[in-house]
């Protein structure tokens, strides 16, 4: 899970996966350990932009709020 180290849009990626799967894990919807496998899926399938802008982080976190979710009813 080293890929937000390279910058871009990666961080917008891990905290909308991470903050999704953490909901749900509240929940009692998952386990605690689903959490990284959801957020690495997500960083693995979204893609990556180099130098996004304001319109790029927020169309980011849209799209990876919404695979984290469709991912989580899968597990």
């Amino acid at each position: 899970m080293r890929q937000w180290k390279r910058g871009g849009n990666m961080a917008c990626i891990l905290n909308a996966a991470n903050e999704i799967a953490v909901q749900e894990f509240l929940a009692d919807k998952i386990n605690f350990l689903d959490i990284p496998d959801v957020v690495e899926d997500c960083m693995a399938s979204i893609p990556f932009i180099c130098r996004p802008s304001y319109e790029d982080f927020v169309q980011t976190d849209l799209e990876t709020r919404q695979l984290a979710k469709r991912k989580l009813h899968k597990v």
